[in-house]
């Protein structure tokens, strides 16, 4: 899933919103098996716009660490699975009464642009998730490459399975 901010709203704007939209084309190949390559060159595709070259989306395997005061179980729990429902990319979210752990893909040029979504993420949907008040306190991006090289490795971030909600 890929998420875009619609119009050019400035840093301190309130109105800024993710809108989730399918990945397209770019991706419709995308189910390789761990390690395994397509036999094309590795470096990203390029769109041709107005005489300039822009580079096309990639995947990033975002992982967003949250904590902070406890919080009930079932209202942490109630929160995420909300938030899972309304942004389906989400593949699992890990909780215990003080911390939380989401993981997902995004679909973005860069990683700075990768890490940006996430970051807002939390603060963003925490009203209408109804979210705890806690902080990020941590954040892991990494390409599509390096997420299966280190499953394929036997370590790193596990893969997202079962997917859902769990606690720790």
């Amino acid at each position: 899933m890929r998420r875009v901010r619609p119009g050019a709203a400035s840093r301190g704007s309130a109105e800024r919103a993710l809108t989730s939209v399918a990945a397209g084309a770019t991706y419709a190949g995308g189910t390789r098996a761990a390690g395994e390559r397509d036999g094309t060159d590795e470096r990203p595709e390029t769109d041709e716009r107005e005489g300039e070259t822009v580079e096309a989306p990639r995947l990033w395997h975002v992982t967003l660490s949250v904590s902070g005061a406890e919080a009930p179980l079932k209202e942490v729990r109630r929160g995420l699975e909300q938030l899972a429902h309304d942004h389906p990319f989400l593949l699992t979210s890990r909780y215990a009464p003080d911390h939380a752990e989401i993981r997902y893909w995004e679909e973005a040029r860069d990683l700075h642009d990768a890490a940006a979504v996430a970051l807002r993420l939390w603060g963003e949907h925490r009203q209408s998730a109804q979210l705890p008040p806690w902080e990020i306190v941590g954040l892991e991006v990494i390409d599509r490459d390096t997420y299966h090289q280190r499953i394929a490795e036997g370590y790193g971030p596990l893969p997202a399975t079962p997917v859902g909600v769990h606690p720790f």
